[in-house]
């Protein structure tokens, strides 16, 4: 599984089917190349090794989940990517 990183280049730590953000905070599931926010609504669509919001996605929704934090990551940003969709709007 490859290294996710925002549209700006923020790592992201995937964990199985659940995403943090690199501080650690939980930020929702990832169900097929979606992102669910712990409330269930849609986050983000996973392009790549990119994860970007895009408008015409977000109708889907799914079940709210929960899940404790995790240890922040020491990384580097990566470039920022010139894809379609937008920055989400996770934490750090």
């Amino acid at each position: 599984m490859p290294q996710l990183y925002t549209k700006n280049g923020r790592p992201l730590q995937r964990h199985g089917n659940r995403l943090f953000a690199g501080s650690g905070i939980y930020l929702g599931t990832i169900q097929g190349r979606y992102v669910f926010d712990t409330a269930g609504q849609y986050a983000a669509t996973i392009d790549g090794d990119r994860v970007v919001h895009r408008s015409i996605d977000s109708a889907r929704i799914s079940i709210p989940t929960i899940s404790g934090p995790r240890v922040g990551l020491a990384m580097v940003n990566a470039l920022p990517a010139a894809i379609l969709g937008e920055e989400p709007s996770f934490p750090n």
